[in-house]
């Protein structure tokens, strides 16, 4: 039995996330070495909770220790790239959360195309960076994108083998009713909005699910090849300055809170992603793929494998039901096991696995690269109102 030793920079909800799914595999010893975090207390609390070893007072201490193999990027979305690259540079492999990286800080006075064509430049270099690092270093880049390994899209892609069809149309959604992070609300630390913080997912799986269906015809990849957007900032209208409303974030500064948009791939097939913050209901992580022999739908959350009913809100104490849900009364979506759903366990062991054999995980940082590709030319297309044609990445 292999042994992986793990650290974690950052200590909020997503290196949460990682610890449980890390928690969870099975063949290799996997241990929690150390944690970093912005406050000394939150990676205290976090070492308490979850057994970690040593706590560090900042990241650059935790990359030097000698024992940790890999480290978990959980920090926010702006630091991800300078994180990853003294990752690597120190030696580590990295497991940095979605999105990869984006376009942070200021665009001066740009505005408009001017200013969503400066995001994608600096968004690419940025991305461009960590490969230079990672490539250099010699170590795994692991990108968590949990989608790509819930049961659902493993499932889908066993099915695509055995049934040799061609993907014609993905439809997938993540949306709810608003992160509460304050750098979430200004582009400047966010790097955008719905698009890049929640579209993400859906649009990683789509690359994904395209990209395994060439190779398992062991053809060329099929990649996206063009995008047409629109975004919108829905806090900011006629209709929810006439009504209010109080059950969605509202507090937003200067990012969309509501994006689509359609990706067309090498071989003329399509993919149209929804992301929003403007949804009540809790998270939903929605996925069709429509083939030339089949179709498959599925509700990631919410789902119906339990529901329950209660008119008091107080009835099931702190016991989590669901992310984001806004009321606990009446019919709720209870997912009896929503990490599992979302593919966090599986993903972890995808890692752990890649890093022992020396392997490219499942889900790797050229995809995670393509991802940031699709959303930067997304946000051109929405400024300029035109489909937005994609460079092949080399």
């Amino acid at each position: 039995m292999s042994t992986v030793r793990v650290g974690f920079i950052g200590a909020g909800f997503a290196a949460h996330l990682h610890v449980e799914g890390l928690k969870k595999v099975r063949g290799h010893r996997v241990e929690l070495a150390a944690v970093a975090a912005g406050r000394p207390a939150s990676a205290a609390d976090f070492a308490a909770r979850h057994g970690v070893e040593t706590t560090y007072s900042s990241y650059e201490e935790l990359l030097a220790d000698p024992s940790i193999d890999v480290v978990c990027v959980c920090v926010p979305n702006a630091s991800h790239a300078a994180i990853s690259i003294a990752a690597a540079r120190a030696g580590k492999h990295v497991i940095c959360e979605k999105p990869l990286t984006g376009a942070f800080g200021s665009s001066g006075d740009l505005k408009g195309a001017e200013r969503a064509h400066d995001e994608r430049e600096r968004s690419l270099a940025s991305a461009a960076g960590i490969r230079e690092a990672v490539q250099a270093a010699g170590v795994l880049f692991l990108y968590a994108e949990n989608w790509i390994y819930a049961p659902a899209v493993t499932k889908t892609k066993r099915l695509l083998e055995l049934s040799k069809a061609s993907i014609l149309d993905i439809r997938a959604e993540e949306s709810h009713s608003g992160s509460h992070a304050a750098r979430s609300r200004r582009r400047e630390t966010a790097g955008g909005g719905a698009l890049l913080m929640l579209g993400s997912h859906p649009i990683g799986a789509a690359l994904h699910l395209k990209d395994y269906e060439s190779r398992l015809r062991g053809e060329p990849p099929i990649r996206a090849a063009s995008v047409t957007a629109e975004v919108a900032a829905l806090y900011d209208t006629a209709a929810t300055h006439k009504a209010g409303h109080d059950w969605v974030v509202s507090d937003w500064d200067d990012v969309e809170t509501w994006a689509n948009t359609v990706i067309g791939f090498s071989d003329g097939t399509k993919a149209v992603i929804t992301a929003s913050f403007a949804m009540l209901g809790g998270v939903r992580n929605m996925l069709e793929v429509y083939t030339t022999s089949a179709a498959f739908h599925a509700n990631m959350t919410p789902n119906s494998s339990l529901q329950v009913f209660t008119p008091d809100a107080a009835a099931f104490g702190n016991e989590y039901l669901h992310e984001k849900v806004e009321s606990r009364t009446g019919w709720i979506s209870v997912s009896p096991d929503e990490d599992w759903v979302r593919g966090y366990p599986q993903e972890m062991q995808d890692f752990v696995e890649s890093i022992v054999e020396n392997r490219q995980p499942v889900s790797d940082l050229d995809i995670a690269i393509d991802v940031v590709d699709v959303i930067y030319a997304s946000y051109v297309s929405a400024a300029e109102g035109r489909r937005v044609d994609l460079a092949p990445i080399v």
